[in-house]
């Protein structure tokens, strides 16, 4: 009954996905309930201290002590993913069959690129992300530390393919391929996050000092996310146990000179006998920045403090982890008055306008064996209050508040693999509740549901890695006796096909759907982060969407790089554009003594397209030295004209990115894994601008001198601390993002510049002090 009904959800699925190959030898020592894994991790020749094996479907993992020796328990009986890494070296990425304890040696060879990763954002299980056919980035806590950001999505904006829309240092959003908002969902270990995301000036509600990975799905991933995932998905990991018998910590702290931005940050956590916890907290705050046509950008200033836990078991039967998290921002907004006669900005009164964020998490993580099979349970409740305050006379008066609830569930069910097939079923959706607080209303109070249904699939034959499933989605919302049924299916099917051991090609086409959100269909009145009064359209249509990616990666002693080209077409584009009046012009709209410019929602057939490429030269003999140069490049055009103009609006610009890095000193006595980059970040113009009704306007291009060293000072083996330091805009350029909102602030009178600028040139400090001992 059991392997029919397996049966049956194959058959179900209309594409294949592949298992990892088991590359390595084992000895199976005894047959037991508790499954332990130990070995050593070596480079060959000696043993590689603090390497990390992470079994990332069952959240458990370990780091090699100072012999190279490590041990994992409580691993439940199966077939697991595990992925084995050491900086500057390659990881090792396999699926282990554990039936009973398991002597295991790893070999990591010297290597300059990092090519294989694992990845669990937009699959049903951990997958090498060499195998996966849809693009993903991963980027590590050491890519954070090594740059200089001012918040999160600050933080990934240098990725190929993405982009951030941003107010000021405080607030960015992510843009993938042209694509943000709604279109983009944010997933925090494993739970969607929720916090009115369809504002231009609402942030991501998650600490940046607790990162510990970031995954970036670029690509339609509607199949596992549902509605909303149309662009792609930015998953930010922040809970990695500590090793079995030991206490692990850090002690974080950085500067920033151009807006003095501080921040400081602790975390520990334990493992006992598969009983784990963490703790952590953040703080940082900044003054307002600087630039030089500007000079001091009045109310960019901005605090922050975070907090959060976890306590959780891991044990044969699978593990269940209780998460919290915590999230308290003030960031102010830069409205951009000037002086009539100076063109000079002005301070506005009492740090008005100006936001309150506050973000509450929590979230049941469980996995269970049953039988050979795997039953994961996710539930989540969040909670987000944004107040918005507007009233200088009165600055404790909420002018706007919204209070979203929100109840987030995801159960899977993974089959065990069964002739190389790995197939799960699911169902995740959430439900909503939104109400009004303030003495504004932008948009009405609602209720919403959404549920969905999938298979997904993988089949690996031969060489060629094969995935995809189907999903059918329902959302229903309710508001203002309006009361809508949004329903569509969508899907994936993909290959990867390892041509060598080198070379990999990849194709993916994918079908992804997103409904109105409830702004979009119903804002009524006046925004005062965006200057905007927007009118909502009730009888918008689903967006849907087909994407075709197509690509290669390359993988040699001395030379890395990667290609992608994708083409998406849209149905039912949805977007706001600016109200001409009766008389021409803009629509301006008075409400109370402020004026605001009118926009309205509309939607239209649209396609985007473009390209990424990446190239990293390490050269025989100077393996030390790396060449890397990454261009993206998109373009997004309606299917008709709009006042003259067929462009999309929020179209990044093209941009190249040419680096020359030096690593070297990986195996040094007292300071070890010393780093030295020299960087040029030119943006291309913008020439392809929104112009409809004035909405957008073409943006100059701009190239930024960035510059940045470190490593770790050692002793006996262990780190002591690790220092980063990084110069952003060397040369102090005047510069707009095209993606930056403060570029249609008000114009300068005196000469004749439209805007604010962004921030000028700023030297950043990070120190991170690292601990751990055994209980």
């Amino acid at each position: 009954m059991k392997l029919s009904f397996r049966f049956a959800c194959i058959l179900t699925s209309f594409l294949f996905g592949h298992p990892i190959v088991f590359s390595q030898t084992s000895t199976t020592i005894s047959s037991v309930t508790r499954v332990t894994v130990s070995g050593q991790v070596s480079d060959g020749n000696e043993a590689l201290a603090g390497a990390s094996l992470y079994f990332p479907d069952l959240r458990i993992g370990a780091r090699s002590d100072s012999a190279g020796n490590y041990i994992i328990r409580n691993i439940p009986r199966g077939r697991w993913l595990l992925e084995v890494s050491y900086l500057g070296h390659a990881s090792v990425v396999e699926s282990v069959d554990l039936n009973g304890n398991v002597q295991r040696n790893f070999t990591l060879r010297i290597s300059h690129a990092e090519n294989e990763a694992v990845t669990v954002t937009g699959v049903s299980s951990a997958t090498s992300v060499r195998r996966t056919p849809i693009p993903v980035n991963i980027l590590k806590r050491e890519d954070f530390l090594h740059g200089s950001s001012t918040n999160l999505i600050d933080a990934l904006s240098k990725t190929p393919g993405i982009s951030q829309l941003s107010t000021g240092p405080a607030i960015s959003k992510p843009f993938i391929r042209g694509l943000g908002y709604n279109r983009v969902v944010v997933v925090n270990d494993g739970v969607r996050q929720e916090g009115q995301q369809w504002g231009d000036e609402h942030g991501i509600e998650i600490d940046e000092y607790n990162v510990g990975k970031a995954e970036i799905l670029k690509g339609p991933a509607s199949l596992m996310y549902g509605s909303d995932a149309l662009a792609g998905v930015v998953h930010f990991i922040s809970v990695l146990p500590a090793t079995e018998g030991t206490i692990k910590g850090n002690l974080f702290g950085t500067y920033q000179s151009n807006n003095q931005q501080r921040g400081t940050h602790l975390d520990l956590s334990g493992n006992k006998n598969g009983f784990i916890w963490g703790l952590n907290g953040s703080l940082k705050a900044a003054e307002d920045y600087k630039n030089k046509y500007d000079g001091k950008v009045y109310n960019s200033d901005f605090s922050e403090k975070n907090a959060g836990g976890y306590v959780g078991l891991n044990k044969s039967w699978g593990f269940t982890h209780l998460l919290l998290t915590y999230f308290d921002q003030e960031p102010g907004l830069v409205e951009g008055d000037r002086d009539a006669v100076t063109g000079d900005l002005l301070k506005t009164a009492n740090g008005i306008p100006r936001q309150s964020v506050r973000h509450f998490k929590a979230a049941l993580d469980n996995s269970f064996k049953i039988g050979a099979d795997r039953l994961s349970i996710l539930l989540a409740w969040q909670r987000n209050g944004r107040q918005e305050f507007g009233n200088a006379a009165d600055p404790s008066e909420k002018s706007l508040y919204f209070d979203l609830k929100t109840l987030n569930y995801n159960l899977q069910y993974h089959f065990a693999e069964l002739s190389d097939w790995k197939t799960t079923i699911g169902i995740n959706g959430m439900q909503q509740g939104s109400r009004n607080r303030g003495i504004e209303v932008l948009i009405p109070e609602y209720d919403g549901f959404d549920i969905g249904a999938f298979v997904y699939t993988q089949k690996r034959i031969g060489q060629i890695n094969l995935s995809g499933g189907v999903r059918f989605d329902n959302r229903l919302l309710n508001f203002d006796s309006f009361k809508k049924n949004y329903s569509n299916f969508s899907g994936s099917a993909g290959l990867s096909y390892e041509a060598s051991s080198q070379l990999t090609l990849k194709l993916n086409v994918a079908r992804g759907f997103r409904a109105p959100s409830v702004p979009e269909l119903a804002s009524n009145g006046a925004h005062e982060g965006t200057n905007r009064f927007e009118y909502g359209e009730r009888n918008l249509k689903s967006e849907t969407s087909l994407q075709v990616d197509a690509g290669l990666e390359l993988s040699t002693e001395h030379i890395s790089a990667s290609a992608a080209v994708f083409y998406n077409h849209m149905n039912n584009f949805i977007y706001y554009r600016k109200l001409a009046s009766e008389n021409g012009g803009d629509s301006i709209i008075m409400d109370g003594a402020e004026q605001y410019f009118g926009f309205r929602f509309d939607q239209q057939n649209a396609s985007l397209y473009g390209a990424e490429f990446n190239i990293d030269i390490h050269p025989h003999p100077l393996d030390w030295l790396h060449i890397e140069n990454s261009f993206s490049w998109v373009r997004g055009i309606l299917s008709s004209a709009v006042d003259g103009s067929k462009n999309l609006p929020s179209i990044p610009s093209a941009r190249m990115i040419n680096q020359l890095r030096a690593d070297f000193g990986r195996k040094g006595k007292a300071v070890k894994n010393l780093y030295l980059n020299l960087e040029l970040e030119t943006n291309f113009k913008q020439n392809n601008p929104f112009t409809a009704f004035d909405t957008e306007t073409a943006t100059a291009g701009y190239s930024l001198l960035n510059a940045g060293f470190g490593g770790d000072l050692v002793r006996k083996g262990k780190t002591l601390f690790s220092i980063y330091a990084a110069a952003n805009n060397i040369t102090d350029v005047a510069y707009q993002n095209h993606l930056s909102r403060l570029k249609y602030t008000s114009v300068n009178t005196s000469t004749g510049r439209s805007g604010v600028y962004n921030m000028g040139r700023n030297f950043s400090l990070k120190v991170n002090i690292p601990f751990e001992f055994s209980l």
